[in-house]
């Protein structure tokens, strides 16, 4: 099984698991896990492929999944079972699956802006991975120049920062942290959504999608309740693709309201 990295914000209050997209890792949720203390603790979890998990051979859905639902079952007391589950983007696929095929550990479920469906606009995803990959590591001397050299090609500074976070330092210089070869040859499967038989996951479930991505529209809602029965679709206005980074407040206070239901 994957080994699994996760670092944990708070120690009171229900649990909540969160699941970032690709590029990411846990820590990008920290500000949001603190907004949510005291009345939540928050399980920020690093996919396999990313931040200090483990690289896999193969990119699978339904084994991030498992290997995610075993490692929370091993790290949280009973008593905090089952917790609430929180995936975006490419986290947001896993966490529906591990939904499916592991319900008695999830109680909320929260996907924010993918759907369970194939397709989606993946060019500018292969258009990031493709400029990190073109980067000539032996030629960068400081995260500086990392930047400067990735101007050009990726010239949204908030993007560009986003990325550099996942730029390390080693023995032998610069290198990437997630597995960026494997995650480049697998863009179609991170597109693409398993095949899930006649699992359900009854349990409420709110999907946030931003109103200016094309991700989530309300027209694969029929689609979300049959796999989904008590799924409800709510549109962050004037955000994107990245809801809890750019309404921030409005994730959290959505988040809360959600959280609260019986």
């Amino acid at each position: 099984m994957t080994d699994i990295a996760s670092r944990l914000v708070g120690s009171a209050g229900e649990r909540i698991v969160f699941l970032h997209g690709l590029f990411g890792r846990g820590k990008n949720f920290t500000s949001i896990a603190k907004a949510l203390e005291p009345d939540y603790s928050s399980l920020l979890v690093d996919l396999p492929n990313h931040g200090d998990s483990d690289w896999t051979e193969d990119f699978s859905y339904v084994g991030m999944a498992d290997s995610v639902a075993a490692m929370i079952a091993e790290v949280t007391d009973p008593e905090d079972l089952p917790v609430h589950l929180v995936g975006h983007s490419l986290g947001g696929k896993v966490a529906m699956i591990l939904a499916l095929r592991h319900p008695e550990l999830i109680d909320h479920l929260v996907v924010v802006d993918i759907a369970p469906t194939a397709g989606g606009s993946l060019g500018v995803f292969e258009h990031l991975l493709s400029s990190l990959a073109e980067l000539d590591l032996n030629e960068i001397e400081s995260r500086t120049a990392a930047d400067e050299a990735l101007q050009e090609k990726i010239p949204e500074d908030t993007i560009r920062g986003f990325l550099l976070q996942n730029l390390r330092t080693t023995s032998a210089g610069y290198a990437w942290q997630p597995n960026l070869t494997l995650l480049h040859e697998s863009l179609p499967a991170i597109g693409d959504f398993p095949e899930t038989g006649e699992a359900t996951f009854d349990g409420p479930v709110l999907w946030i999608a931003g109103e200016t991505s094309d991700y989530v529209s309300r027209e694969e809602l029929p689609l979300m309740r049959s796999l989904f029965p008590r799924a409800t679709l709510l549109t962050v206005k004037g955000s994107g693709h990245w809801v809890h980074s750019e309404k921030p407040k409005t994730f959290i206070s959505s988040l809360q309201a959600f959280l609260a239901r019986t």
